[in-house]
């Protein structure tokens, strides 16, 4: 099968290539029968190398469906097209190579493997991540704007100012077109990679303001535990977001940071044994297990699905907080003076 699909696609090329020239006259199929039978049955000795000569050209004429001028019949006119088109989709396919290995990660874990980039910021992302259109008139930074919505509602949620929490469902909401036109123009082609980023885009764009709806209801009831879940998993959907629409301003390429820990004693890394005493929303952590060993953030929520993973925020990057679900042991709580989390140093508006 190997050999007959690349056999085609060589008679494709070579009909593509090396068309003869269209003649203005026309013969009848019928009558150059009778003149290429009568050329066989007439020429002799010296002549016989001639007559097989023409006998192959007539035979690559039937093949292509020319005529004896070199004419193409409309049928094999529109056969040629479509292999042509065959050529150009195989050819677009190896073009979109790199591109089309955005979707081989797993997107709902997605790993931390990013590297700087000299666009940090543009509207055509980073390199080693998913390549938006340049076309997106400002939609970019309109998505990114969302993170400080975010961030203010996360220091109301942890101070518990229920009278300005509710007016966030509403805000959010109002970013349903903004979320469509960017997930619609950023990757507009119908390539399958496209296709998929887009199916991507909108899956964690339902998910993040379906989880908006019962942080809705959670604050209608003050329940401040289902609160917290609920923004846990609004910010788990909007940071898959950004990673998968290649709005991340940087890439880190480092795949494990435990190997920077191998040389240092247990004892000197100062933070709560999260055994005894397992962080709590609001508590600042360091990861002390895993491939971001060292890495500091806030709980955000604790999902009480029996699990008990912590959801933490972590600190701001390059303008960007990522968010992680981890089990309790790998997030211990900070000892000693520490920074308040950058959400409490946000002033308030109005």
């Amino acid at each position: 099968p190997v050999l007959s699909c690349l056999s085609i696609l060589g008679v494709c090329h070579n009909s593509i290539a090396f068309q003869q020239p269209v003649a203005s006259a026309r013969v009848p199929s019928r009558q150059r029968d009778v003149v290429s039978r009568s050329a066989v049955m007439t020429r002799m000795g010296d002549e016989g190398e001639d007559d097989n000569r023409e006998q192959r050209k007539q035979q690559q004429r039937d093949d292509y469906g020319e005529d004896s001028n070199g004419t193409v019949s409309r049928r094999n006119a529109l056969s040629r097209a479509m292999c042509g088109a065959g050529l150009t989709f195989a050819a677009s396919a190896m073009t979109h190579v790199e591109r089309s290995n955005a979707l081989d990660i797993n997107i709902i874990a997605l790993p931390n493997l990013l590297i700087s980039s000299s666009s940090e910021g543009g509207d055509r992302g980073v390199k080693g991540m998913p390549v938006p259109s340049k076309k997106l008139g400002g939609l970019s930074n309109k998505i990114r704007s969302v993170s400080k919505i975010m961030d203010e509602l996360q220091r109301d949620l942890m101070q518990e100012r229920w009278d300005l929490v509710e007016g966030y469902p509403t805000q959010l909401r109002s970013y349903v077109p903004v979320f469509t036109a960017y997930t619609d123009s950023a990757f507009p082609t119908d390539i399958p990679t496209d296709k998929g980023l887009r199916v991507a885009l909108r899956y964690e764009v339902g998910r993040f303001f379906a989880s908006l709806e019962r942080f809705r209801q959670a604050a209608n009831r003050k329940s401040l535990d289902e609160a917290y879940v609920a923004y846990s998993d609004m910010s788990l959907h909007f940071d898959r977001y950004l990673r998968v629409g290649g709005l991340y301003t940087f890439y880190d390429s480092t795949v494990s940071l435990e190997e920077y820990y191998s040389g240092v004693a247990e004892s000197s890394l100062i933070y709560a044994d999260p055994k005894k005493d397992p962080a709590l929303v609001r508590d600042l952590v360091v990861f002390v297990k895993g491939p971001e060993k060292g890495r500091t953030g806030i709980v955000i929520g604790i999902y009480p699905d029996g699990s008990d993973a912590r959801a933490v925020k972590l600190d701001r990057y390059k303008g960007i907080r990522e968010v992680r679900v981890v089990p309790t042991e790998w997030a211990a709580k900070r000892l000693g003076e520490q920074d308040p989390d950058d959400v409490f140093l946000i002033p308030q508006s109005g």
